[in-house]
């Protein structure tokens, strides 16, 4: 079981995203969700960065707080 402290840059780097501070910043001010869209069903997602989603926060896994707060900040 992976016990890491993930940051919003491991996150990004896990979902094989560019993960520099700039490039964050840049990707959440381009994608944008509506309130009725789940993080998961993105359109900006590919398959396996949403079923990578999905499954973390199905299995409340150690992802789940970080990508709370990507959801969050998508809004």
């Amino acid at each position: 079981m992976d016990t890491s402290n993930h940051s919003m840059a491991t996150l990004f780097l896990q979902l094989g995203l560019a993960n520099q501070p700039q490039d964050i910043a840049d990707f959440l001010a381009k994608h944008k969700l509506a309130g009725h869209i789940a993080l998961a069903d993105a359109p900006f997602w590919n398959q396996a960065q949403a079923s990578f989603i999905r499954e973390s926060l199905k299995q409340d896994a150690d992802w789940s707080e970080i990508i709370d707060e990507l959801n969050t900040q998508l809004r």
